[in-house]
C-alpha cells in the first residue's frame, strides 16, 4: 500500500467499512473522490478498478496525480454519463451533506451501482446535540468546520438517514456506526460520530 493510501486509511475509519464491503476486482464509481485515496486503496488492495467524480480542482490534480480516473463534474448534475448498474459499487464517502440535492443524489447513486455505500458524519452524535444546546453549532472531529466556511450544506442524524431511505427507494442492506474508529453497538443516534451504510435499490 502507498503512503498515500496507509495515511487515509488511517485517518478515515470509515474507509476500514467500505474495503471490508468491497468484493475484490469490483468495478467501482467514487462520487466526490478527494484526491483519489480511497479508490488508490482498493485498486491496491482488492485489484478493483473504476472512476472518481470530483468537482474541486485541487482534488482532481491530486487524483491524477494518484492514477485515479477522474472525471471533473458537479455531482448536482446528475449521472448522466452512465448506465444503470454500470459500476458493482458506487460510493458517496462523506459526500452526501455536501450536496444540496440529497434526494435526487441518493436515487441517481442507487441506479448507476448495483450496490452502493454511503457515509456522513452523524450530526445526533451526543457532543453535536450538546453544543446546540449551548447555542454554538457543533465543531469536531468528524465536522471539523466552522459554520462560517463549512462544505456541509446539510446536516443529518442515523434516524434521518433511514426514514429517507425508503422514500427514495432504497433498501438498507448493511449499517456499521462508528466513532474514534470503533463499532458502536448502542445507542448509535447518539453515541456515534460516522454512520456508514451498504443500500441497494429496492
Amino acid at each position: 500500500m502507498n503512503q498515500s493510501a496507509f495515511d487515509s486509511l488511517s485517518a478515515r475509519p470509515d474507509f476500514r467499512t467500505i474495503a471490508r464491503w468491497i468484493e475484490p476486482r469490483a468495478k467501482v464509481l467514487d462520487l466526490g473522490c478527494g484526491d483519489g485515496s480511497l479508490l488508490s486503496l482498493l485498486s491496491e488492495e482488492l485489484e478493483c478498478t473504476g472512476y472518481g467524480i470530483e468537482i474541486n480542482d485541487a482534488g482532481v490534480l491530486a487524483s491524477v496525480k494518484n492514477g485515479i480516473n477522474v472525471i471533473q463534474q458537479n455531482l448536482e448534475d446528475g449521472l448522466r454519463l452512465f448506465e444503470d448498474a454500470s459500476f458493482d459499487f458506487a460510493i458517496l464517502s462523506q459526500t452526501l451533506q455536501t450536496i444540496h440535492q440529497t434526494a435526487a443524489i441518493l436515487r441517481e447513486t442507487a441506479r448507476v451501482g448495483k450496490e452502493c455505500i454511503v457515509s456522513f458524519p452523524n450530526f445526533g452524535y451526543w457532543p453535536h446535540r450538546l453544543s446546540v444546546l449551548r447555542g454554538r453549532m457543533p465543531v469536531s472531529k468528524s465536522l471539523p468546520y466552522q459554520w462560517h466556511n463549512t462544505p456541509n450544506v446539510r446536516v443529518l442524524t442515523v434516524k434521518d438517514f433511514e426514514a429517507l431511505a425508503p422514500e427514495v427507494g432504497i433498501e438498507i442492506l448493511d449499517r456499521a456506526v462508528l466513532h474514534g474508529g470503533q463499532t458502536v453497538r448502542w445507542g448509535v443516534n447518539w453515541r456515534g460520530s460516522l454512520a456508514v451504510y451498504r443500500v441497494r435499490k429496492k
